[in-house]
């Protein structure tokens, strides 16, 4: 390694040691990363101001997922569950046991709407009803805290950004990983240039189990008589009571948006944080059903590719793509890695891994002739050398990124501020989700003006 490049790794490693706090053996911290080829870093977690002003919260769709959003939104401070609403009389009934027998419980979300005590709500209810309820909560007042993806086709994100924007309350899609400590450190790398230019993305969500894959339980008491199937299907298709559609609502399309619409979208919100981008222009994917052929209508393997064109001032142009498997035999990961012409970042809520190279020498001749034009001619050949490796982890007492999405819902409301995944961020990241399951259904490549959030015909 020649001067100029060992000048250039230590001014590197100098200048992210300023704002991120090392670990390494030894009392000079700074030496021991210059020495080696692999260091670790803390990514200190925020301090939080204690709530001055209650906040009053309403829960509309108690299943799992929104069960566990209000656990971690109660640990907030100054935030109190006041009322629940599910159409399932199973589920009113645990609310009740596990917050308290005066918690108000309806299957009308509207009766939540009317209550003047309930300042937000989160919905958490299949995705056909998002967009419905999201509207009818901000034109009745209250904040929305909506589960991604926030629509559940691509006709509906309008009218939700309009209802934002007239009623002025705050909404927040929950695609958590944005207001990680994980995203935005990656944001921070990339933006100091530590992978060099963005070219190239992936992203992947491995699964091998039931309920992983969506075989949710269904209750023994499960019947007409305790589900409201009526109000369900009443924005859909009518059908007679179905408790598979009801409980195991992700495998069909009236009621879900498959693998891409639960998963995809935390992967299009992430990367579209940390590389300020608006979306792609273009979306082709491919899959099937492989292995769990329970009777769904949506695959249980599915790929995306995504062109995203340079962006102004955000990033160049770069190609995208995605996988889930619901059948992976190692049992999976979850990751979204970022590659650039320097190095590779692989990001998650929590942590980053950096890796740099520190030689780009090649006998290529096009390689040596873009050296020569660059005044830096080469005499011999070069040969790339191990990978440095930076590893950034949250220190400990982190509560996570879904917790920070919280914070930042709820401080919104109270400081009359902005979230980070506000209604017109949430659909451009559930868009091309959206149309990844619309170009695998009718097996063609779809065109799409992300600035404009608009379709583009062919």
């Amino acid at each position: 390694m020649n001067n100029n490049q060992e000048s250039s790794r230590r001014g590197f490693i100098k200048k992210i040691a300023a704002t991120t706090a090392a670990v390494a053996v030894g009392n000079n911290v700074l030496a021991a990363a210059q020495e080696s080829e692999t260091a670790q870093f803390i990514i200190h977690k925020r301090q939080y101001i204690g709530a001055n002003d209650n906040i009053n919260i309403a829960l509309i769709g108690a299943g799992g997922m929104g069960t566990g959003d209000t656990i971690t939104a109660l640990k907030v401070p100054g935030v109190k569950l006041v009322a629940v609403c599910d159409l399932y009389d199973g589920r009113l009934k645990a609310a009740k046991e596990r917050w308290g027998q005066d918690i108000f419980t309806t299957r009308s979300y509207k009766e939540i709407l009317n209550r003047s005590d309930i300042d937000a709500v989160i919905v958490a209810t299949p995705d056909h009803w998002h967009q419905q309820i999201s509207i009818d909560a901000m034109r009745a007042g209250k904040h929305v805290y909506c589960e991604k993806p926030m629509v559940h086709d691509i006709t509906e994100g309008p009218a939700v950004i309009k209802a934002q924007k007239e009623t002025g309350k705050v909404f927040q899609v929950g695609s958590q990983g944005v207001s990680s400590l994980g995203n935005e450190k990656a944001k921070e790398l990339l933006k100091d240039g530590a992978i060099g230019q963005l070219n190239f993305a992936e992203g992947f969500w491995a699964r091998h189990s039931p309920g992983g894959a969506w075989q949710y339980p269904i209750p023994a008491d499960a019947s007409a008589a305790t589900v409201d199937w009526d109000t369900f299907v009443s924005n859909t298709t009518k059908r007679s009571f179905d408790a598979m559609r009801f409980f195991r609502w992700r495998n069909y399309r009236d009621y879900g948006t498959g693998m891409s619409g639960d998963l995809f979208v935390h992967l299009f919100s992430s990367l579209h944080f940390i590389t300020d981008s608006f979306g792609p222009n273009k979306i082709y994917s491919s899959g099937g059903l492989r292995y769990w052929k329970d009777g769904r209508e949506v695959p249980d393997v599915l790929l995306g590719i995504f062109d995203y064109p340079d962006q102004a001032q955000a990033h160049p142009a770069f190609n995208l793509s995605l996988r889930c498997n619901f059948a992976d035999g190692t049992s999976g990961n979850t990751i979204l890695k970022l590659v650039g012409s320097e190095g590779a970042m692989d990001i998650g809520w929590d942590s980053v891994t950096l890796r740099r190279n520190k030689n780009f020498s090649s006998d290529d001749p096009f390689f040596i002739e873009k050296m020569k034009n660059a005044g830096t001619p080469l005499s011999d050949r070069k040969r790339i050398l191990p990978q440095e490796e930076y590893s950034f982890a949250a220190e400990k007492g982190y509560m996570g990124g879904p917790y920070d999405h919280f914070v930042n819902f709820f401080n919104a409301i109270k400081n009359n501020g902005k979230v980070a995944e506000d209604a017109i961020f949430g659909y451009r990241a559930a868009a091309p989700a959206l149309l990844c399951n619309d170009s695998y259904n009718n097996d063609t490549a779809i065109l799409w003006n992300p600035e404009k959030m608009q379709l583009v015909k062919k």
